[in-house]
């Protein structure tokens, strides 16, 4: 048979904590996944019209013509599994990851499988939770309304060795999948951003004070230069010019004095308030891009 492509679903499942399951009892391991393989999985594969492909150490990759059987064949597998599970040690029980995607694959002239089909349905496999069965979108949107078990959408995922990020559904609650790792939260803090507030208060009542101060000063120098020319023969003559530019001046010259001191006085007394929390406002450095995995 020549080289060629054909459409497939391919199934890719894997036994959960096998390295761990053989390291506690090797010869029992491999006596029960014997017997799994004559009493389950090959009858289920069978029975849905699946076709091994090959076996990967404990794993296992299968063709269907159809996608809606592979996701039942897949079904059977989990409650086969929970059933024998019931009454075994946690320690003991015998779990199955499984992924499945409908796509493009390329047929060896043996009969194996190549290309991004199988390589994506083998990434499923690796993000699914012990138990597990996810599907790609393209292999969901097959069976959506085929298959009475709901499916979970887990958002689009970065597969390994996937060029673009793919969309991934569980099924039901033999479903899930391990959760995305998440780049660390690193928080990009402004040392004046907890003294703004602040500062927007004191001006506020900075220049309140100085136009209260303003008014004051303004009525207090009409007062003094009335006073000033009630006293001098020469203010208070009405008819004299002179003497009532004087007056002018010298109310204007008294209140910009005053003025002046009022805002000098102002200025300090807000540096003197606000300096302290200037200083003590804790020193953040903005994380580098690198930082960020």
């Amino acid at each position: 048979m020549a080289e060629g492509r054909k459409i497939a679903a391919i199934l890719v499942a894997d036994i959960v904590g096998y390295s761990r399951l053989t390291s506690v009892d090797e010869e029992g391991t491999l006596a029960r996944l014997r017997g799994l393989r004559e009493d389950l999985f090959n009858p289920a594969f069978d029975a849905h019209g699946g076709r091994l492909v090959k076996r990967t150490g404990d794993g296992v990759i299968v063709e269907f013509r159809s996608v809606v059987e592979a996701v039942r064949c897949a079904l059977d597998i989990a409650n086969g599994l929970s059933e024998r599970n019931a009454d075994a040690p946690a320690d003991r029980r015998i779990e199955v990851r499984t992924g499945i995607h409908l796509g493009d694959v390329v047929e060896e002239p043996d009969g194996d499988l190549m290309g991004d089909g199988v390589n994506i349905a083998a990434r499923l496999e690796g993000i699914a939770a012990p138990g597990g069965i996810c599907l790609s979108e393209d292999a969901w949107r097959q069976v959506r309304d085929k298959i009475p078990d709901a499916f979970v959408d887990l958002g689009e995922r970065r597969l390994k060795n996937i060029v673009r990020p793919m969309r991934v559904y569980a099924l039901g609650d033999a479903g899930g999948a391990a959760p995305a790792a998440a780049p660390p939260s690193v928080p990009i803090l402004d040392p004046l951003a907890s003294t703004a507030p602040a500062v927007r208060t004191l001006e506020t009542a900075a220049l309140g004070l100085l136009e209260n101060v303003g008014r004051f000063v303004g009525a207090y120098a009409e007062r003094a230069v009335t006073a000033r020319g009630a006293a001098s023969p020469d203010l208070a003559d009405p008819s004299d010019r002179g003497a009532a530019r004087r007056i002018r001046k010298t109310r204007d010259r008294t209140f910009r004095r005053t003025i002046i001191a009022a805002a000098i006085l102002t200025l300090l007394a807000a540096r003197a308030c606000h300096g302290p929390q200037i200083a003590s406002a804790p020193h953040a450095e903005r994380p580098h891009a690198g930082d960020v995995r």
